[in-house]
C-alpha cells in the first residue's frame, strides 16, 4: 500500500500508514476523459501523490485526440497501478461501466469516480472510502468549490455556487453533510452499482441524476459529506458555458420522461425564465406591459454583476450576469428541446407497443 522501499512518510511510520489507508485491491479509480491534455497530469497527481496510496487507478478514455494518452502512458513510470482503457463509446457513462466491468474484481468494494478537471485535497480517496464505511451508503457524493483562473472563469465560478446558478443544490458549495436525492458523484459501494446495472449509457448528460434516480428506487441511499470538497474549474468561455448547461437541460428532461417525475421548482424556474423572456419579446407590440419581464430580468443579473464587482473588488464580476443569463437561457432551452425530442420519441414508442399488442 506504501511505495516500496519507503519507511516514513511526512514521519508516520509504515504500519501506521497501511492502517489508514484501503487495501488497494478493494478500491478503483476511475477517471473518465475526453481532451483532457490541459488537466489530466494536475488531477493525477493529486489523487496518486497522496502519502504513498497505491489504488489501482484508470484513466478510461473516450478516445482523446490531443496528448491525454501520451501524458497518462508517462505517468505511468511514477505510478505503476495507473492503467489506461479506451472507451470506444466516449460518454462518461459508458467510462465508468467500461472501467468497472474490465477492472473491477470480486475483491473490489468501492469505485471511486474522479474528474480530470478538478485538484484533488489530501486523502481525498480515503476519505470517500471512510465516509462509505461509516455511513454504509450505497453512495457519497461530494461538495464542488468552483475556482477559475480567468476573468470569466472566476465569474463563472462565483455566479454558480450561488442560489441563482445552482438553484440551491447541495453539492455546490454547499456546508452540511446528510442524505440528499442527488450530488456530484464521488464514491460507490460497487455492489449497488452492479444490483442497479450501473450508469445509464444512453444518456450524453445527466448520468449521474438518472443513476441516483434509480438508486433511491432500489432503496439505495446517497449520502453528501460535506467535509469532501474539491475544487473545480468551470468553463472559460460563454459559448462553452451555454454549450454545457444546453446538454445538462436536455439530459434532465430525459430522465424525467424516462422515469415519469415531476421536476422540482428550482429546475423550473430556468424554463419559466427563458419563456417569460420569450413572450415578453414577441408580444411586446400587441402587450407593451409584457416588456418589464425581460427588462426585470437583466436589472436582477445587472445587479448580480454589480454586487460581485464590489464584493470581490474585480471587474470581472461584471461577467457573471452573462454568465447565469447563459446557464439558465441553456438549461431552459435544453429542457425544452429534450422533451420534445425524448416525448416524441417516446409517444412513438408508446404507439408501436399499442398497435403491436393489438395484433
Amino acid at each position: 500500500m506504501l511505495r516500496s522501499g519507503s519507511r516514513h512518510v511526512d514521519g508516520v511510520e509504515m504500519d501506521q500508514m497501511a492502517d489508514r489507508f484501503p487495501v488497494p485491491e478493494s478500491v478503483l479509480v476511475i477517471i473518465p476523459t475526453l481532451n483532457e491534455e490541459d488537466h489530466i497530469e494536475a488531477c493525477i497527481r493529486s489523487l496518486l501523490g497522496q502519502g504513498g496510496l497505491n489504488c489501482a487507478t484508470v484513466v478510461c478514455d473516450g478516445l482523446s485526440t490531443d496528448r491525454t494518452r501520451e501524458i497518462v502512458m508517462a505517468l505511468q513510470d511514477t505510478y505503476p497501478n495507473l492503467h489506461f482503457l479506451e472507451n470506444e463509446k466516449r460518454l462518461q457513462s459508458a467510462a465508468i461501466n467500461h472501467a468497472v466491468a474490465t477492472l473491477a474484481t470480486s475483491d473490489t468494494r468501492y469505485a471511486v469516480r474522479c474528474d480530470a478537471h478538478s485538484i484533488y485535497p489530501e486523502n481525498f480517496i480515503q476519505r470517500v472510502v471512510d465516509s462509505l464505511d461509516e455511513t454504509g451508503a450505497a453512495s457519497v457524493v461530494t461538495v464542488m468549490d468552483s475556482v477559475g483562473s480567468t476573468c470569466f472563469e472566476r465569474a463563472n465560478a462565483w455566479a454558480v455556487d450561488t442560489p441563482l446558478g445552482s438553484g440551491g443544490a447541495a453539492h455546490r458549495g454547499g456546508a452540511k453533510s446528510g442524505y440528499v436525492d442527488h450530488g456530484h458523484h464521488a464514491g460507490f459501494d460497487i455492489d449497488w452499482f452492479r444490483k442497479i446495472g450501473g450508469y445509464d449509457e444512453t444518456f450524453t448528460h445527466n448520468e449521474d441524476a438518472e443513476y441516483d434516480h434509480r438508486l433511491g428506487l432500489a432503496g439505495g441511499k446517497v449520502y453528501l459529506d460535506a467535509n469532501i470538497r474539491l475544487n473545480y474549474t468551470p468553463r472559460g468561455t460563454l459559448i462553452s458555458l451555454a454549450r454545457q448547461y444546453f446538454n445538462y437541460g436536455k439530459g434532465r428532461a430525459r430522465t424525467t420522461l424516462k422515469h415519469r417525475v415531476r421536476p422540482k421548482i428550482r429546475q423550473m424556474i430556468p424554463v419559466l425564465a427563458l419563456l417569460g423572456v420569450i413572450f415578453g419579446i414577441a408580444l411586446l407590440p400587441v402587450t407593451p406591459w409584457l416588456a418589464l419581464i425581460p427588462l426585470s430580468y437583466v436589472i436582477l443579473l445587472s445587479c448580480v454583476s454589480a454586487a460581485f464587482v464590489v464584493g470581490k473588488k474585480s471587474l470581472c464580476g461584471f461577467w457573471t450576469g452573462p454568465a447565469l443569463a447563459a446557464m439558465h437561457m441553456s438549461w431552459g432551452l435544453g429542457f425544452l428541446s429534450g422533451l420534445m425530442k425524448f416525448g416524441t420519441r417516446r409517444a412513438r414508442r408508446d404507439v408501436l407497443r399499442a398497435s403491436n399488442a393489438q395484433e
